[in-house]
């Protein structure tokens, strides 16, 4: 019973570590990527769908995201997304190709940059907290139910801890690096 608890919660901090790297992925670090306007979505036809559904999205160089809409009537509608998407990117357009060039950041704008993405890995951190006292939950109610003996609770707790101290370096880990990718000029 208790090895199926900890690939539960290992499954869910893990679901935690993916939210937070999708996250940081849509953070401008200042190096254009496809991945900063795939959270975006347009009015068309009827509906929001996400902008990879009605353009293709490239990075022809290090501060250009290019954005080949696909509908000639729905150029428009993308510029819009992007221009209200609270980016701070400026589209051109140009027939169906949307130009989107990321202007440099500010050391201002960085550092707020590198708040936001501090925030992200605290919430990740709660979730992976959360999930910990879950399974400790599962064990405390387990060994009251007779189901595993006080010496189980103990090493299967212990498991849980590691899993927990495992994921959360992993967090601390990439929020280094995106702060490191944040900061670097």
């Amino acid at each position: 019973m208790s090895e199926v608890d900890t690939a539960d919660l290992e499954k869910r901090m893990n679901g935690a570590l993916e939210a937070l790297r999708k996250e940081f992925s849509g953070l401008r670090t200042g190096r254009a990527s496809t991945s900063l306007l795939e959270p975006i979505t347009v009015s068309a036809y009827g509906s929001d769908m996400p902008l990879n559904q009605v353009a293709a999205l490239s990075v022809p160089e290090p501060r250009m995201i290019s954005v080949q809409v696909w509908d000639k009537g729905m150029v428009a509608a993308v510029e819009k997304a992007i221009r209200t998407a609270d980016l701070g990117l400026n589209p051109a357009v140009d027939g169906t190709l949307i130009r989107v060039p990321l202007p440099e950041l500010s050391e201002e704008r960085r550092a707020e940059i590198a708040k936001v993405a501090g925030r992200y890995a605290e919430q990740a951190r709660v979730a992976v907290r959360n999930v910990r006292r879950d399974g400790m939950d599962q064990l405390k109610k387990a060994e009251k139910d007779g189901e595993i003996s006080k010496d189980e609770h103990h090493k299967t707790g212990e498991q849980v801890q590691q899993l927990t101290d495992n994921t959360i370096k992993q967090i601390n880990d990439l929020l280094a690096q995106k702060e490191a990718e944040i900061m670097t000029v």
